[in-house]
């Protein structure tokens, strides 16, 4: 897996890191993004992909009418 570099505010990585009780900045930050994205997924599994319909309908092209 390609990984990336990323730089972020002290604060927030500490706060992420007391909140997630990780003592590693980089394992606590992982491990929120992870969850986000999982968190994401369970969404879209129960409301039957929605955001998939939206980004279809975002991406058609808009008819005009009159």
């Amino acid at each position: 897996m390609a990984k990336v570099e990323v730089t972020l505010d002290a604060e927030l990585v500490v706060e992420v890191m007391v909140l997630s009780g990780i003592g590693n900045p980089r394992d606590a930050v992982e491990a929120v993004v992870r969850d986000y994205v999982a968190r994401g997924h369970r969404t879209e599994a129960r409301t039957g992909g929605t955001d998939a319909r939206l980004r279809e309908i975002a991406g058609e092209p808009k008819v005009e009418e009159g």
